[in-house]
């Protein structure tokens, strides 16, 4: 299966995440398909940065966000843009 989840990046006690869609057999901060943006949780506000055509495309295609990554995507809209096309299915 698919999965859009997030990637650590950055130095000990300063993590940023990139927002990726990998395999879920890969391990966290390994292997991956696509970088479709990024999270810098450390800022005020928060930092998210997803590009929404591609995050889209991916969902479209079956991808599952991780809970934290639907919790992003819910932040910026592009959850509410994915029902409705998966209700017309």
């Amino acid at each position: 299966m698919v999965k859009i989840r997030l990637r650590r990046m950055g130095r000990k006690n300063r993590p940023s995440y990139r927002v990726v869609v990998a395999d879920s057999r890969s391990p966290r901060d390994g292997r991956f398909i696509e970088v479709i943006g990024h999270y810098d949780p450390l800022t005020d506000p928060a930092t998210i940065v997803i590009d929404e055509e591609k995050a889209l495309q991916w969902l479209n295609n079956g991808a599952q966000p991780t809970d934290t990554v639907r919790s992003l995507l819910g932040k910026l809209g592009i959850m509410e843009k994915f029902k409705p096309a998966s209700s017309q299915n």
